[in-house]
């Protein structure tokens, strides 16, 4: 008798355990709680800590709070200009009511699934009022914002707040990509042909000017080499004819000596001459006074 006392005793502590156990439960600081009995929701619990429910009456829908990400796969737009463009966009939102999102779509993978169709909807809206040039480069921001805003006025019916839209990229089909890239690549080479024509162009008219400048300056050079030439030679002989005028014989012996300078300057040279010859007279008579003396000066009239 005690025995069977003692086990209907435990199993009520344990069935007490157990209810008490699922009497409570736990939201952490990343969720917020929606309480439902029966499947009717009757509050929303926003802050961390622990809470009571009635068992077996009661259940708890645990909802994240979080930033969450949604990313949406690539997809073709057709912007203002007609242009083709692959757009690769993601937002980020948060569940601000739970009740309404609850209510409106259930859980996060059905509000994903919600968001994906407004923000498809929302980029070929903005974007097919975009030219190519606004959505790649100029206005680009802007455009996420407009994007942004009306995805959030979708979304606040469902108790989500859109945070953020970026497109992450927007570029031109790969067709059309390469098909850019070649134009690109001929106007560039074209560009290239014609600088390099322009720049050989220039370089022929410079050598031209720079021979010209080189012949003329080449030329007055010569000119003035000449014409100094031409003065020292001048000055030359006026000194001879001066040297000459003064003592005749020195003249004389100076200038044979230049001559055999210059005949005698290389050593293969051979003469054949005659040792009698007037040529050699001053190394027959090396002595000054052994050569023939000038005539002397006829005295002016």
């Amino acid at each position: 008798m005690r025995n069977s006392l003692g086990l209907v005793l435990a199993v009520v502590v344990a069935l007490a355990a157990i209810v008490l156990f699922s009497a409570l439960f736990t939201v952490y600081q990343t969720q917020q709680a929606l309480v439902l009995r029966f499947g009717e929701p009757i509050r929303v619990i926003e802050t961390p800590g622990l809470n009571a429910k009635i068992p077996l009456v009661d259940s708890v829908i645990l909802i994240d709070k979080r930033i969450l990400d949604l990313e949406n796969p690539s997809q073709e737009v057709i912007a203002a200009d007609q242009k083709r463009l692959v757009v690769d966009a993601f937002a980020r939102y948060r569940i601000t009511n739970p009740l309404r999102f609850y209510q409106a779509v259930g859980t996060v993978e059905g509000a994903n699934s919600r968001l994906a169709t407004f923000l498809n909807s929302s980029l070929r809206r903005v974007l097919g009022e975009s030219t190519f040039t606004q959505v790649v480069r100029d206005e680009r921001e802007t455009l996420m914002t407009r994007i942004r805003d009306q995805v959030n006025r979708e979304a606040a019916n469902f108790g989500i707040n859109v945070i953020d839209v970026r497109i992450r990229r927007a570029d031109l089909p790969e067709a059309n990509s390469q098909a850019v890239f070649q134009r690109m690549q001929t106007e560039r080479q074209r560009e290239a042909s014609e600088i390099r024509a322009q720049g050989g162009e220039q370089a022929q008219t410079i050598r031209a000017r720079a021979d010209r400048d080189s012949t003329i300056i080449t030329a007055e050079a010569n000119a003035a080499g000449d014409k100094l030439r031409g003065e020292g030679e001048a000055q030359r002989n006026e000194i001879f004819a001066q040297a000459y005028g003064q003592d005749k014989g020195f003249f004389d012996f100076y200038r044979s000596m230049q001559a055999y300078e210059e005949a005698m300057k290389n050593s293969d040279t051979r003469m054949v001459v005659s040792p009698t010859s007037d040529f050699f007279r001053f190394f027959n008579a090396p002595n000054p006074a052994a050569a023939p003396a000038p005539a002397p000066a006829q005295p002016a009239n």
